[in-house]
C-alpha cells in the first residue's frame, strides 16, 4: 500500500470541499461589481452645475461663457448676486454646441409678452401670422434632490414655460412666455407648432436622478468601455468558442467532435413505434430478420449447437421497396440497442473524419452489446476500392477500410450486427460482401398481386374508405409498383376525396390516383388547336388500335388526349398479371405499339410530326436489347455483345463491347434496323387494315377526350362508344336503385360488424 493509499478517508463531520477555482471566480466576480460600481458613478458631482447651466442659458441668466472644443467656461451671478464660474464637459453634447453659440449673446425680452395672459397673445399672434417661430423650447422644472417623489409616484413638477426665438416686423427677438392665467396651455402652443412644421424641443430639467434627463456624461466611464471593451469582447469569443469547446470535445459542435459518430439510438423506451405488423409484401424477408432478432434475444440457443449471429445482413432492392422501413420495423421488434446512421454521415470536408466516425460507432456499440446498427445507402461509403478517384488517399477508401476492420478484424466483437441497405449492390467492394461481413443478402423484391393487396390494406387502415371498395382490383391494376407508389396511391386517393368534398374514398379516386403515381397529373389547362387535337387523337388512336390487334400486349386500359407529364396524349396499359418473363414475341408486339402512332399520322394525314420521337426511342432501345443482350436474333446469335460501362461521374451507360469486330458491328446495326422496319411494317398492315376503327377511336377522343379500354375493345368488335356508355350508364342506375339486402336477407352479414375493411 503506497502512502496515497494509507491516508484516512475524510470523515462525515469534515465540511465538504469547495469547487476546484470557484473562490477565485467569486473574487474576480466582486472587483468587477466594485469596479462598475465606481465607474458608473463618476461624474454624477456636476449634475447641479449643468442644470443650473442650461436652466440660466434658456433665460439668457449667463453673463459671459466660453466654448472650447467640449469644454464650457460659464460665468453667472447667483440668487445671491454672488458671481459664479461653472466649468462643464459636454463630450457626447456636440449637437448642444450650435444652440450653446446662438443662445449666449441673446437677451431677454420682458416687454413683448408682458401681461397675465401671455399665452393666449402669443398663440393669437401666431394664428394671424404677425410673428414667426424660429426656433422653440418647452421646458419643465422638476423637482430636485430634497424633494425626490415617493416610488410609482408622478415627478414634482415646479414650474413649465416656453422660450423662443420670433421674428416680429424686422426685429429678432428672444422671449419666454409663461401659462399663467392663460386660457390656453403649453401642449395648445406645441401641437399648433407642430402643425406649422415649426422646429420645437423640450428640455426636462431636474436634479432627481429618476428624471434627469439633461446630463453630464460620464466620461470615466465611457473610456474604460472603449479601451477595455473590445479586449474583453475578444476573450469572451476564445472562452466560449475555443477553450470551451476544446474542453469537452465530446460535446454536439466542438471543435474536437468532427469524428464522433451521429448515429441515432433507439433502445426499448426509444422505439420507432414500427412493428412487423406494418410491413407487407416481403414475407421471406420478415422471416430472416426475425431470425436475427431471435440470435439476439436467446444466443444461448445457439450457441449449444456451436452456432454464430451473423455479422452483417444486407438488404437489397429497387427504390421505393421497404429497406428503410423494415429496418425500422427491427428497431421496432428488437429488444437491444439499435443504431441507426446514413453512408453519407461518414463523409466530410476533413481527411479522415469518415474513418474516425466508423470508429467512434463501433466504440458506442461495444459499449451496448449486443445491438444492432443500420446503415442505410451504404453504397455512399462502400463502393469498389481502386477507381482512381482520389488516389491511395481517398476518403471514401478509408471509411471503407474502417468499416471492413471492424466488422471482422483482428478485435471485431460479435455481439454486433451490422444491417446495411442499397438499390446499387453491383457497385458495392467484394470484401464487403463476403460472408463474415455481410453473411446473409435479402432481397427485397416488387411486390406481387397478393403483396400488393396487402401493402394497400396497411396504408388504408388510416384512410376512411367506403365499405364497399375492392383492393384486390386496386391490387391488380398496379403491376409493377412498389411500396412507396401503393402508400402514394392511397394518399393521392384521400386527398382527391376531400377536394370533392367526399366523406369516404371511392374506387374512382384509387383509379384516378394509380393513374396519376404512374403517368402524371392531366393538364386539362393546356389550351390546343382544332388540328393539333386531331394529330394527337389520330396517334393515340394507333397505338390503341395496334396494342389491342397483337394479343401478346397487355390490355389497353385508357386512351386520352388530355396531356399528362410532358405528353400531349397517352395510351395507357396495364398488366393483368405478374410477368416474370419477358418473352420475344410480347417485345416485338411492344415495338409495333410504339410505330403504331406514327404510322396512324402517316396514313391518315400523309405526314407525320415529332410527337413520335420518345416512341422511336423506346422502339430502337428495345431492338437494341433484343439483339445484343438478349440473344432473340438468328443472324448475331446468343451472344451478349454489350457492356453496362460503370462511369464515377455519369452513372451507367449501354456501351458495345470493346472487342466486338467491325463485321460483327455492321450485323448488329443490320439486325436491328430488319426489326424496326418488320415491325413498323407491321404496325401499317394493322392500321391499313382496320381504318375505320381507327377512325372510330379518333372521333371518340375527339368528342369525349378520354376513352377507357372497355370502349376500344367495343369498337374493335363492332359496337359503339355511345351504345357502351350507355348500357354502363343503365347498370349504375339499376345497382342505385336495387335495395340493400338486410341481415335477415344476408345471414353472412350478421355479426360481422368491424369486418368491413377500415
Amino acid at each position: 500500500m503506497t502512502e496515497k493509499d494509507s491516508k484516512q478517508p475524510p470523515s462525515k463531520n469534515d465540511a465538504p470541499r469547495k469547487p476546484r477555482g470557484l473562490g477565485g471566480v467569486v473574487l474576480i466576480i466582486g472587483l468587477l461589481t466594485a469596479l462598475f460600481i465606481v465607474v458608473s458613478s463618476a461624474g454624477m458631482e456636476d449634475h447641479s452645475g449643468l442644470y443650473q447651466f442650461y436652466q440660466r442659458l434658456l433665460n439668457c441668466q449667463i453673463q459671459e461663457a466660453r466654448l472650447e472644443e467640449n469644454t464650457l467656461t460659464a460665468r453667472y451671478t447667483d440668487n445671491m448676486g454672488r458671481p459664479r464660474q461653472m466649468e462643464i464637459v459636454l463630450k457626447g453634447f456636440e449637437e448642444d454646441a450650435e444652440l450653446i453659440r446662438d443662445l449666449l449673446p441673446r437677451k431677454l425680452d420682458v416687454d413683448t409678452y408682458a401681461s397675465d395672459k401671455a399665452l393666449d397673445d402669443f398663440i393669437a399672434d401666431l394664428k394671424s401670422d404677425e410673428i414667426e417661430i424660429e426656433r422653440a423650447f418647452f421646458v419643465t422644472e422638476l423637482a430636485g434632490h430634497e424633494d425626490v417623489p415617493q416610488e410609482g409616484a408622478e415627478p414634482v413638477v415646479e414650474s413649465q414655460y416656453l422660450t423662443a426665438i420670433i421674428l416680429k416686423g424686422n426685429q429678432q427677438i428672444y422671449v419666454r412666455i409663461d401659462p399663467d392665467r392663460s386660457t390656453a396651455t403649453l401642449q395648445t402652443a406645441k401641437t399648433l407648432l407642430r402643425d406649422k412644421s415649426i422646429e420645437t424641443r423640450s428640455f426636462p430639467l431636474s436634479l432627481n436622478p429618476k428624471t434627469f434627463s439633461i446630463t453630464q456624461p460620464n466620461t470615466a466611464l465611457t473610456y474604460f468601455l472603449s479601451a477595455i471593451g473590445p479586449y474583453l469582447i475578444l476573450i469572451l469569443i476564445i472562452w466560449f468558442f475555443i477553450i470551451r469547446q476544446m474542453r469537452s470535445p465530446g460535446g454536439s459542435g466542438g471543435v474536437l467532435s468532427f469524428g464522433r459518430s451521429r448515429a441515432a439510438l433507439y433502445t426499448k423506451e426509444n422505439r420507432t413505434n414500427i412493428t412487423f405488423e406494418d410491413v407487407a409484401g416481403v414475407d421471406e424477408a420478415k422471416d430472416e430478420l426475425r431470425e436475427i432478432i431471435e440470435f439476439l434475444k436467446h444466443p444461448g440457443k445457439f450457441a449449444k449447437l456451436g452456432g454464430s449471429i451473423p455479422r452483417g445482413v444486407l438488404l437489397v432492392g429497387a427504390p421505393g421497396t421497404g429497406k428503410t422501413l423494415m429496418a425500422k420495423a427491427i428497431a421496432g421488434e428488437a429488444d437491444v440497442p439499435f443504431f441507426n446512421i446514413s453512408g453519407s454521415d461518414f463523409v466530410e470536408m476533413f481527411v479522415g473524419v469518415g474513418a474516425s466516425r466508423v470508429r467512434d460507432l463501433f466504440k458506442q456499440a461495444r459499449e451496448c452489446s449486443p445491438c444492432l446498427i443500420f446503415l442505410d445507402e451504404i453504397d455512399a461509403v462502400g463502393r469498389k476500392r481502386g477507381s482512381g478517384m482520389g488516389g491511395g488517399h481517398d476518403e471514401r477508401e478509408q471509411t471503407l477500410n474502417a468499416i471492413l476492420v471492424e466488422m471482422d478484424g483482428f478485435d471485431s466483437d460479435k455481439g454486433i450486427i451490422l444491417i446495411g441497405a442499397t438499390n446499387r449492390p453491383d457497385v458495392l467492394d467484394p470484401a464487403l460482401l463476403r460472408p463474415g461481413r455481410f453473411d446473409r443478402q435479402i432481397s427485397i423484391d416488387m411486390p406481387d398481386v397478393r403483396g400488393r393487396e396487402e401493402i394497400l390494406k396497411v396504408h388504408a387502415r388510416k384512410v376512411k374508405m367506403v365499405p364497399e371498395i375492392d383492393l384486390k382490383k386496386i391490387a391488380r391494376a398496379t403491376a409493377g409498383f412498389s411500396g412507396a407508389d401503393l402508400a402514394a396511391v392511397i394518399n393521392e386517393g384521400a386527398i382527391l376525396a376531400a377536394m370533392k368534398g367526399k366523406d369516404a374514398v371511392n374506387i374512382h379516386e384509387l383509379e384516378e390516383a394509380r393513374d396519376r403515381v404512374r403517368w402524371g397529373r392531366e393538364k386539362r389547362s393546356r389550351a390546343m388547336e382544332e388540328e393539333d387535337r386531331k394529330v394527337t387523337a389520330y396517334h393515340e388512336a394507333g397505338h390503341a388500335l395496334v396494342s389491342s390487334l397483337i394479343p401478346e400486349l397487355d390490355p389497353v386500359h385508357k386512351v386520352t388526349i388530355v396531356s399528362r407529364g410532358m405528353a400531349l396524349g397517352a395510351t395507357m396499359s396495364l398488366p393483368e398479371r405478374d410477368d416474370y418473363h419477358m418473352r420475344k414475341k410480347k417485345l416485338l408486339g411492344m415495338i409495333a405499339m410504339c410505330y403504331g402512332g406514327r404510322v396512324a399520322e402517316e396514313v391518315e394525314f400523309g405526314d407525320v410530326s415529332a410527337g413520335a420521337q420518345n416512341d422511336i426511342e423506346k422502339a430502337t432501345h428495345l431492338a437494341k436489347v433484343m439483339v445484343c443482350e438478349l440473344g432473340m436474333s438468328d443472324q448475331v446469335g446468343p451472344i451478349r455483345y454489350s457492356v453496362e460501362q460503370e462511369n464515377p461521374l455519369l452513372g451507367k451507360s449501354f456501351k458495345m463491347a470493346a472487342d466486338v469486330s467491325p463485321q460483327t458491328l455492321e450485323l448488329i446495326d443490320q439486325e436491328v434496323g430488319a426489326i424496326v422496319r418488320s415491325q413498323y411494317d407491321r404496325a401499317r398492315d394493322l392500321i391499313n387494315e382496320h381504318r375505320d376503327k381507327l377512325a372510330l377511336v379518333a372521333e371518340g377522343l375527339l368528342k369525349y377526350e378520354t376513352i377507357t379500354g372497355e370502349e376500344v375493345s367495343a369498337v374493335m368488335r363492332g359496337d359503339t362508344i355511345e351504345g357502351v356508355r350507355a348500357a354502363e350508364e343503365r347498370r349504375n342506375q339499376e345497382q342505385a336503385a336495387r335495395p340493400e339486402p338486410t341481415e335477415q336477407e344476408d345471414p353472412d352479414l350478421s355479426g360481422a360488424e368491424g369486418l368491413a375493411h377500415p
